[in-house]
Order: C-alpha cells, then structure tokens, then sequence
C-alpha cells in the first residue's frame, strides 16, 4: 500500500501563487506515476498535472500548462505542485494520486492510491 498525504493548499488572490506537497510513504518504490488533480464543485475530478517517478516525463492539462510547475525530490519522497497566476477556476479540491501504471491517460481510475485531498480557493 501507499500512502499519500498533501498539504499547502489555501486561499488566494487572482495572479497569486501557492505550492502543494504530496509526501509518499509505503511500498513507494513500486510507484510509477504520481498526479494531481482536482473537483470543483460540480464538476469531474480532472488530472491537471503528473510527473515520472524517474522525474523523466511530466504531463501538463492544456489550462494550467505555463503556470503550474510539478517536482519531485526524491530523497523526501515527496512531489510539488507550483501553482502561479492563479485564476478563480482553479479553485478545487486538488487531490495527490499515484499509480504503478506506465501509460496512462490520467483518468482518475487508472490511479490506485489517492491522498485525502486539499482546498484550493481563488478568489477574484
């Protein structure tokens, strides 16, 4: 099992910036992907972000490509999520997920392990 646990999430202005933190414990070495997504209220959860677990690959959603930026440090098992020029849609619960899947499409179910979730509000 693995296990996931965010934190950074918060509330902020239109064009504010924040960072998330997904910290992995558990059968980590067996990890493939790691993601975030997000659910607004409403609305599907959708995969926003996703880096390798070789760090070697990112994958980007079309809406936040240029203004969030995803990392890893490895030695700490844990993986960023930079979030700048926020906009009053980003707002949503962002979620951290991993997966031992190499070839995904980042739907929500070909992730297996999912953190418990973080609040994100931009306000206009």
């Amino acid at each position: 099992q693995v296990q996931l646990v965010e934190s950074g999430g918060g509330s902020v202005q239109a064009g504010g910036s924040l960072r998330l933190s997904c910290a992995a414990s558990g059968a980590t070495s067996r990890i493939a992907y790691i993601a975030w997504f997000r659910q607004a209220p409403g609305k599907k959860r959708q995969g926003v972000a996703g880096i390798a677990a070789n760090g070697h690959n990112t994958y980007y959603e079309n809406s936040v490509r240029g203004r969030f930026t995803i990392s890893q440090d490895s030695a700490k098992n844990t993986v960023y999520l930079q979030m700048n020029n926020l906009k009053p849609e980003d707002t949503a619960i962002y979620y951290c997920a991993a997966t031992r899947l190499r070839l995904l499409t980042y739907a929500p179910d070909e992730f297996n392990f999912w953190g418990q979730g973080t609040q994100v509000t931009v306000s206009s």
